[in-house]
């Protein structure tokens, strides 16, 4: 935490300094986040199209959309599956769920399996060939979002993960069909540089059904 807000401890009792302090934090902050956006999309901007066609193809073809996360990347996993299903204004609503949201669920099964499964019982549950497995995690290390990737490649999903660092434990997995590493130690960068990148998938894919809906149209509606 001091690192992140020196000037909390900084004992200063100047308040313009404060003040500079707090000015100098923010804009660094926001140069930083900026800087790794443009660096995750000059990487994978490629692959982050080639995902958002291929999620096209799974709604297309009746596919639902199934999140799931621990802590922050829970909150963002239910913020994924809002976006698609309840996006607003024009765009096309598709099916989409959390698998963070029935407690009753979450909690059941963490305690008389254990919380390895939680997400991964619930694919078995509803999964099925061309449904959509989407997991976030920052450190890439979640040993239920593992299962949960695992048991999604078993029943034939299409599989989208995204986490930062290196990628963790997640990277090595074989057979995942798109991995998003966002290439930072911080947390809070992480996450927001996660955010950017599923919402450009949501209008990618969004594009992608219009376009396919009006061949030969233009401007699709936000």
């Amino acid at each position: 935490m001091r690192d992140l807000y020196p000037f909390l401890y900084s004992g200063d009792s100047d308040l313009e300094a404060v003040l500079e302090d707090v000015r100098r934090s923010t804009v660094d902050k926001a140069n930083e986040i900026v800087a790794l956006r443009r660096e995750v999309l000059d990487r994978d901007g490629a692959k982050i199209a080639s995902c958002a066609g291929r999620m096209a193809e799974a709604f297309r073809a009746g596919g639902r959309l199934f999140t799931f996360g621990n802590g922050g990347s829970s909150t963002d996993a239910q913020d994924v599956a809002a976006l698609f299903l309840n996006p607003g204004g024009e765009a096309r609503p598709l099916p989409a769920l959390a698998l963070t949201t029935d407690i009753a669920v979450v909690t059941a099964l963490s305690n008389d399996v254990g919380f390895e499964v939680a997400f991964a019982r619930q694919l078995a549950a509803f999964g099925r060939p061309g449904d959509i497995a989407f997991g976030l995690s920052t450190s890439g290390n979640s040993v239920n979002l593992i299962r949960a990737f695992e048991e999604a490649m078993r029943r034939g999903m299409l599989t989208v993960g995204m986490a930062g660092y290196t990628g963790g434990q997640i990277a090595g997995l074989e057979g995942l069909d798109f991995l998003f590493v966002v290439p930072s130690p911080s947390v809070h960068r992480i996450q927001e540089a996660q955010t950017t990148v599923f919402h450009v998938l949501w209008e990618l894919t969004q594009e992608a059904l219009w376009s396919r809906a009006h061949p030969g149209a233009y401007d699709p509606p936000e």
